[in-house]
């Protein structure tokens, strides 16, 4: 799903961001991404979204090589990933149900088929009860589920998390956790930038791709799979 071999980025001033990163994820893997402030892990992130693109090496996701895709194809290429962010940069002048029904409205989609979509969403995070509030009524744990159904909804063969528990305590980050694990299990690759070292600890079974100054120094390599 996700291949990076030898991807460098340097930007203008001459900060080399990330140094010849190599690693592969699996359809349906879920990996951690950790470092420390600096270390690339926000680079590496808009790479896979060609926010930025790379100076040197090659970058393919689910096969395609993003160096050598065409500036027309882009937004559709990003409709094919989930964003999640810390802050959920939810809109609070529309419904919970709107908020989720974003992508479907951008992507063109048929209004049955979208409503269809939203409510299966929000029934996976638990939130369809609440599709008519205003999000500003609801709790920080509920704010971040909400934002995880609208990364949801278009079904995207790949879900990138950027510090998604940084603003939750420990129980609701274990269950923000929780559904992360879900899509995985159903094929979703999951690739989580996060700082929760005691979190991620508690979920060790999972990869652990860890970036030093630009540099991964370790988790590039798959772990062998377990053979029962």
């Amino acid at each position: 799903m996700i291949k990076f071999d030898n991807v460098s980025k340097r930007y203008p001033s001459g900060q080399e961001a990330l140094s010849q990163v190599s690693f592969e994820l699996d359809d349906g893997e879920l990996a951690f991404l950790t470092g420390h402030s600096g270390a690339g892990k926000s680079t590496l992130l808009k790479l896979i979204m060609q926010i930025e693109l790379p100076s040197s090496g090659q970058l393919f996701i689910n096969g395609q090589n993003l160096v050598k895709l065409s500036r027309q194809h882009l937004p559709y290429y990003r409709r094919s990933i989930g964003l999640v962010f810390q802050d959920h940069q939810l809109l609070f002048d529309r419904s919970v149900y709107d908020n989720v029904a974003l992508p479907l409205q951008i992507s063109g989609y048929e209004p049955r088929e979208a409503s269809r979509r939203v409510r299966a969403a929000l029934d996976k995070v638990g939130l369809l009860h609440k599709e008519a509030q205003n999000p500003i009524t609801l709790s920080t744990g509920e704010q971040q589920r909400v934002g995880i159904a609208r990364a949801v909804v278009n079904k995207p063969a790949l879900l990138l998390a950027d510090e998604p528990t940084g603003n939750l305590d420990p129980e609701l980050a274990a269950e923000v956790m929780g559904l992360f694990e879900q899509f995985s299990q159903v094929g979703v690759t999951v690739l989580i930038a996060s700082h929760d070292h005691n979190l991620i600890d508690k979920l060790h079974h999972h990869r652990r791709l860890r970036l030093e100054q630009g540099k991964l120094i370790s988790g590039g390599k798959r772990r062998s799979k377990d053979p029962h």
